[in-house]
């Protein structure tokens, strides 16, 4: 690797930038959208997604279900695009998240969800895209071209996007006003040093990364872009799930990442961290906390919903670094391409 910057570490030094242009220039569509859902007033939500997508559609399953009161289910997308099923979604809204909005299966699902009573919605970076255009409503999330293979911006504003999305829908001010402050955060967790871990993963396979709630869809994004671009297997699990079957992995010098946020959950991280620790594992957390795992820093965002969104900026500052450390080039995975289209 060259000392050049990568396509990634571009991406993510424009992560605040990307959020404030968000919040600002579609602050129009997200308002409506937002009017839209309440009035609907629906029972239940559905999302459709794959990928980092996913990831997002998972967070915002959390914030949905801890802030709104309403349940939140992932839809397969080949219920629809494969086995032409045809679900019964009256009285619901239904969130499509999609960085190209192109994909065939995806849109299919959204086509389908709005067919059978659902309130559509997509979440996408394609303004004029195939999904936007089957949706009832359509949020540009404007992170800009993203180069990279692995999606870091187009993840952090689909993520803000529905968080902005259902704060307008349930007239949240304090939410409002923790994203408005969330750029300035985000550009502090950039700066944040997590190259303690690269000494813990010298010499391993594989890692665990934890988290609950709203940080365990973080761990999911987390594990897949260390696959993505350090060639190095990594699984997710809730802190509520790591200590049964998954735990006769762990040994000594065993990594583990445990993402936790400021949040109800924070205590039970740590714990679980501590007790890895105590197993002899490499255990790492961003929470103070944690007594035997060791510390990473971390920025507190003041709100427990966007403290999730700086610590995966953080991560993604951690492992482009890492990849390049490794000698491996993050913008160019074996095998991946920037957009795949599944039927």
């Amino acid at each position: 690797m060259t000392a050049q910057k990568t396509h990634m570490r571009r991406e993510i030094e424009e992560i605040p930038q990307a959020v404030a242009r968000l919040l600002d220039g579609s602050a129009p569509s997200l308002t409506e959208a937002g009017r839209g859902i309440r009035e609907r007033d629906p029972n239940f939500v559905v999302t459709v997604a794959r990928g980092s997508s996913d990831h997002a559609a998972t967070f915002l399953k959390y914030a949905i279900e801890l802030t709104a009161g309403l349940a939140v289910a992932s839809v397969g997308p080949s219920v629809a695009s494969i086995y032409g099923a045809k679900l019964r979604l009256n009285g619901s809204a239904c969130l499509a998240v999609s960085q190209s909005g192109k994909s065939p299966d995806i849109v299919a699902m959204a086509e389908s969800a709005g067919q059978r009573g659902a309130l559509t919605i997509a979440l996408t970076n394609t303004a004029d895209s195939p999904l936007a255009r089957a949706c009832n409503h359509s949020i540009d999330i404007l992170a800009g071209p993203e180069r990279s293979v692995a999606a870091t911006k187009t993840f952090v504003n689909s993520a803000v996007a529905g968080l902005a999305l259902m704060a307008h829908c349930t007239n949240d001010e304090t939410l409002l006003a923790a994203l408005r402050e969330l750029p300035g955060k985000l550009e502090l967790a950039i700066g944040c040093d997590w190259m303690a871990l690269a000494g813990a993963l010298e010499g391993q396979k594989s890692l665990f990364i934890l988290g609950r709630g709203p940080s365990f869809a973080i761990a999911s994004e987390a594990a897949l872009k260390f696959k993505e671009t350090c060639a190095m297997h990594a699984e997710a699990y809730s802190t509520a799930e790591v200590m049964h079957g998954p735990l006769a992995l762990v040994g000594p010098k065993f990594p583990v990442l445990a993402l936790a946020s400021r949040d109800a959950a924070e205590r039970s991280v740590a714990d679980t961290a501590d007790a890895l620790a105590a197993k002899e594992a490499a255990a790492f957390a961003t929470t103070g906390l944690a007594k035997r795992a060791r510390h990473l820093p971390f920025v507190a965002t003041g709100h427990t919903l966007t403290e999730p969104l700086a610590l995966i900026v953080s991560f993604y500052s951690f492992v482009e670094a890492f990849a390049r450390h490794r000698g491996l080039n993050p913008d160019a995975p074996p095998n991946l391409h920037k957009v795949t289209e599944t039927v």
